[in-house]
């Protein structure tokens, strides 16, 4: 009788378990329902065969759903159904105010872009303002927000594809309050800095960014940094930094982030960890035993790339930051001034130890690839090497990336080559490592076509997935969606994305993992991926086989010190 009851008991028990996991009766059709995938959780454990019903926003079920209905349903047999993937270095910022589509990431299975890389959309102040009014290049807007939260709500008004995120800027924070002058701030102004980092970190930003090897933040001392951490590590924020040398000090370099994190309580990463310049190839193993160790002592240090040997960023990357000092109008002003050059070409020949020069990490003005201008009169010289301009100028590469910065109005965009591939497949094999694309998000289209681009705009994503998993196979696919999705959901800590896990915000995508691939290259870097058929952000479909559909459902992310519990904190 015992047993008959035993058996009973748990036949009910199974039934009311097939239910709850169904979500409700198959016959009640799921707004969309996903068939046949083979589904990689984000988890990185080993895949599976199976279905997902989303209902509104949300993942509804996942498993074996026999019978059950979609008002749209998706076979997607032979296709890897995996979470959307986070961007953690996206310079979409501006270009989704132009194209809030998101073309180029989309198509690539990006459903989360990560703004902040040490200048963020706010704080912003009057004169501010008035500056980014004056350098606004291709793409032109009015700035109708100041502070940080302020422009993400602008963003999803106006309506994006992909969801939003950012963490404030150090750079932004120390122009706000300090200007662009070298010195460091009074009491007053360092308090003033600390409550921007609370008012940012309240509004949802997920910690703060800086870029170090540029001024003014240059200008930022370690103290500083890490007294406007310790407020960003009161709301469970993170730290992420360009490293103020990714090349002959990378090792000091690394020393103040892991100094930062330790004396601040602060989780922190290193953005598109890279060892630049042939010279210092050969540091790899020093580097991530320092990163090891760090995270063996019990700090929480993690790293994101992008999967090219080659960066991008601007002329200014080639000048010591004495000369910038005071912005752009001064900058260029010195430039102007013989006696000034003649110093300027001095330091921009000699090894320094005082600051990182990417002309001399590059080698040659040969591997300098000039990408964007501002001033329509220069725009024919996009795509040409430095060295090419310069022979053109009857000029030396040094004089010639001054006058470029004077006559261009801006820095002038520039790639240069650095890395070796040996050290990007080693990297991309670390159990830490997240990825970035440190580009904007485009299309081969209107303004877009007006500047070029680093392919990494175009094929990151899909160049991880297809070159380097698929076909070179460095790391198994499991691994990559785990590092594209949950562990840098995990690491800002995001709720309710990043995994394919019931009641989880419904961002997919859906790929051929024998076709993904990428297609930009530097000479014809504006080319979509392909491969990627179907993603879903928030439960709306915006990539539907291959094609994008208009839809604009992103969201803004925010982080874990977020306050405003009106509204939903995701």
């Amino acid at each position: 009788m015992y047993t008959i009851f035993r058996t009973t008991k748990l036949i009910v028990q199974l039934f009311v378990a097939s239910i709850i996991f169904c979500g409700c009766s198959t016959s009640e059709p799921f707004d969309v329902l996903i068939k046949n995938g083979l589904i990689i959780d984000g988890s990185g454990e080993v895949p599976f065969t199976g279905d997902i019903g989303i209902r509104a926003d949300t993942i509804a079920v996942i498993g074996k759903l026999p019978g059950a209905r979609g008002h749209l349903e998706i076979d997607a047999s032979g296709l890897v159904v995996a979470p959307g993937f986070i961007n953690m270095l996206s310079w979409a910022n501006e270009s989704l105010i132009e194209d809030g589509t998101s073309q180029s990431d989309i198509r690539q299975g990006v459903t989360l872009e990560v703004f902040g890389e040490g200048s963020s959309m706010g704080p912003l102040n009057e004169s501010m303002k008035k500056q980014w009014l004056d350098g606004q290049g291709d793409i032109s807007y009015d700035i109708e927000w100041s502070t940080l939260g302020e422009y993400l709500e602008f963003m999803v008004k106006k309506g994006v594809s992909p969801n939003i995120a950012s963490f404030v800027g150090a750079t932004t924070l120390r122009v706000n309050t300090i200007g662009y002058d070298d010195r460091e701030p009074t009491a007053e102004e360092l308090e003033q800095m600390k409550l921007l980092v609370r008012q940012a970190m309240e509004e949802g930003a997920l910690g703060i960014g800086s870029s170090l090897i540029y001024a003014p933040a240059f200008f930022a001392s370690t103290e500083e940094l890490i007294e406007i951490c310790k407020v960003a590590a009161e709301y469970e924020g993170m730290y992420i930094s360009h490293l103020r040398s990714e090349g002959q000090n990378i090792l000091e370099s690394l020393d103040e982030l892991i100094d930062i994190a330790d004396k601040a309580n602060i989780r922190a990463e290193v953005y598109h960890l890279k060892l630049s310049g042939k010279a210092n190839w050969h540091k790899y193993d020093k580097v991530t035993s320092k990163i090891d160790s760090a995270r063996s002592a019990g700090l929480h240090i993690t790293t994101n790339m992008y999967t090219y040997t080659a960066g991008s960023t601007g002329l200014d990357a080639s000048m010591p930051p004495w000369v910038q000092e005071g912005g752009y109008k001064e900058w260029a002003r010195r430039l102007r001034d013989p006696e000034i050059r003649r110093q300027v070409f001095e330091e921009m020949t000699t090894p320094s130890k005082h600051w990182e020069s990417l002309m001399q990490d590059a080698g040659s003005a040969e591997n300098m690839l000039l990408i964007g201008f501002k001033n329509d009169s220069l725009k024919y010289l996009t795509g040409k090497t430095l060295a090419e301009v310069a022979r053109m100028r009857n000029l030396s590469p040094e004089e010639t990336a001054m006058d470029l910065v004077i006559q261009d109005g801006s820095r002038v965009g520039t790639v240069y080559f650095l890395m070796s591939e040996e050290n990007i497949k080693k990297k991309i094999a670390l159990p830490y490592m997240s990825f970035c694309s440190d580009s904007r998000s485009s299309a081969p289209e209107g303004v877009f076509l007006k500047s070029s681009v680093h392919p990494r705009a175009y094929g990151n994503f899909a160049r991880l997935l297809g070159k380097y998993v698929r076909d070179e196979k460095v790391i198994p696919i499991e691994e990559a969606i785990y590092k594209l999705t949950t562990l840098p959901a995990t690491n800002m800590k995001i709720k309710k994305r990043g995994a394919l896990k019931e009641g989880y915000y419904a961002d997919l995508a859906l790929f051929n993992p024998n076709e993904i691939q990428d297609h930009a290259t530097y000479d014809k870097p504006q080319q979509f991926a392909t491969g990627m058929i179907h993603v879903f952000v928030n439960g709306v479909q915006v990539l539907n086989e291959g094609e994008h559909t208009g839809a604009l459902p992103g969201r803004v992310v925010r982080g874990p010190g977020y306050r405003n519990k009106s509204v939903n904190n995701e």
